[in-house]
């Protein structure tokens, strides 16, 4: 399991290796998805966070390797943390938290999330560029 000191705030883990069903987030009017691999979710082109005002986001690490990166509820992100993301285990981001993924070539992470979220419901704000190069530095995704 990641260190859990790094995990940043506002972040929820869930994993079981127990057979059956367990439930472990719900939310209202869920959308499931596929990310994979594609130019925004690049290391090198990382450059802004986004966050949700209206919906929890769910990620599960299907295949592949795969960053999280939170920087807490403030109106501008602050002081971002990543980590790294581990298969079959679900990361739930609380809504109004700043995140962004960043995925190896080969990854591909099911999302859940409110059917509607898009950008009259989500900001996106420009990390510094000392934190940028510190991520960069940080994830080690290939």
């Amino acid at each position: 399991m990641a260190d859990r000191k790094n995990i940043p705030e506002g972040f929820s883990i869930y994993a079981t290796r127990e057979n059956g069903f367990f439930p472990s987030v719900i939310f209202d009017r869920w959308r499931v998805a596929f990310l994979n691999y594609f130019d925004v979710v690049e290391k090198e082109l990382l450059y802004r966070l986004e966050r949700h005002f209206q919906t929890d986001e769910v990620f599960v690490l299907l295949r592949g390797k795969a960053w999280l990166i939170g920087a807490g509820d403030e109106d501008k992100p602050k002081a971002p943390k990543a980590f790294p993301m581990e298969p079959g285990t679900i990361y739930n981001i609380r809504r109004n938290i700043w995140h962004h993924v960043i995925l190896s070539r080969d990854a591909s992470v099911l999302i859940v999330e409110n059917a509607d979220t898009g950008n009259e419901n989500s900001a996106y704000a420009e990390l510094c560029a000392e934190d940028t190069a510190r991520l960069k530095a940080e994830i080690q995704i290939d």
